[in-house]
């Protein structure tokens, strides 16, 4: 890396730039093998009764007011949902404040009440935390760190690492894509809808616990293979990395990607591709081919999960890479996002 370069706002997309800065910069001077796995929550070994599940995240997203939330609700969720796509109970979370000067303080206590609120109803405890005031124009408005702590049984060890994964397998996500970001940018810009699009900002906790609790008709365990939250860079990123340096590659089934009729029209205008744009209360799951008809009807009994679908499978052909089937009957190549597509949206 050249001593001139600068941090860009790609680097925050989830994107290839992204991954450059992970390799680059923090895996190389935070080395240990817990963080080299970059999972969504680090599982602490060695700690009785069982394992640990530790997560941390930085919320920026602008504006930090929006449709379906607020910084504050976004900063339990995405926590809590970090540490319940890896198997994990959520426990425990800290919260850490940059506060700018001159921030109203109703508008940080509707903040801090939205938090308490989502704590209480994901079941998990705010315990530490931090505040920092800085200058008017150091930050923008407010800043939220939160890092999670929570509890992982020995049979949902494998959710994080995908090493159960094998073609086949099944691909659903619990509902519409492309909520959050477009709320999000829709706000942000003052745009005019004729239906109002709403983040789907949600802790999914309760909804992942459901799909856990299912046996597998075959192995008596769970029938999940693999789970994560599709966040910045959207499905698409979370599927490209799945197959990255895999002997496997995914087919993905355009027509049965569930998106609003209004979000998929905004996207149009708008140059965006639902694929890439930022969730903030969708799961990719992986599950065995014999167990998907069950993990699907099990989501759908959820409020957060009515819209479920099955969008693609595992398999063996095109190995590392995702390939789409498009409505018109053409293959269409799925890559890393490369730059930002809706820079701040989390």
């Amino acid at each position: 890396m050249a001593d001139t370069e600068m941090i860009l706002l790609d680097h925050g997309s989830g994107g290839t730039l992204t991954h450059r800065l992970l390799d680059e910069v923090f895996r190389t001077h935070f080395d240990n093998p817990i963080l080299q796995t970059l999972t969504d929550s680090a599982v602490l070994e060695g700690i009785p009764p069982g394992r640990l599940a530790f997560t941390t995240d930085s919320y920026v997203v602008n504006p930090i007011m929006f449709p379906g939330g607020n910084i504050g609700k976004l900063a339990v969720c995405g926590t809590v949902n970090d540490l319940a796509v890896s198997g994990a109970q959520p426990v425990y979370l800290s919260a850490g404040f940059i506060l700018e000067e001159g921030l109203p303080w109703k508008t940080l206590e509707q903040i801090v009440q939205s938090m308490a609120a989502e704590a209480r109803q994901s079941r998990v405890t705010i315990v530490t935390g931090d505040t920092k005031v800085v200058e008017k124009g150091a930050c923008d408005q407010i800043f939220i760190n939160t890092a999670g702590i929570g509890i992982l049984q020995e049979q949902f060890r494998h959710i994080s690492y995908g090493t159960e994964i094998q073609t086949g397998d099944m691909i659903l996500v619990n509902g519409y894509i492309a909520d959050h970001g477009m709320a999000v940018l829709g706000k942000r810009h003052e745009l005019d809808f004729e239906t109002e699009i709403v983040s789907d900002c949600a802790s999914l906790h309760g909804l992942i616990s459901r799909v856990l609790a299912l046996p597998s008709s075959s192995s008596g365990g769970s029938p999940v293979r693999f789970m994560r939250d599709a966040t910045r860079g959207g499905i698409a990123t979370v599927l490209c990395e799945l197959v990255q340096h895999k002997e496997r590659g995914i087919l993905l089934d355009e027509s049965a990607l569930p998106v609003r009729e209004s979000v998929k029209g905004l996207c149009e205008v708008l140059g965006f591709d639902p694929l890439y744009v930022a969730n903030e209360g969708k799961v990719v799951f992986v599950v065995a081919r014999t167990e998907a008809e069950a993990v699907l009807h099990e989501l759908r009994q959820d409020p957060l999960g009515q819209n479920s679908a099955i969008i693609g499978e595992v398999v063996s052909a095109h190995p590392g890479t995702v390939v789409m089937n498009t409505e018109v009957g053409g293959k269409r190549l799925i890559e890393m996002l490369s730059g930002a597509q809706l820079p701040r949206i989390c």
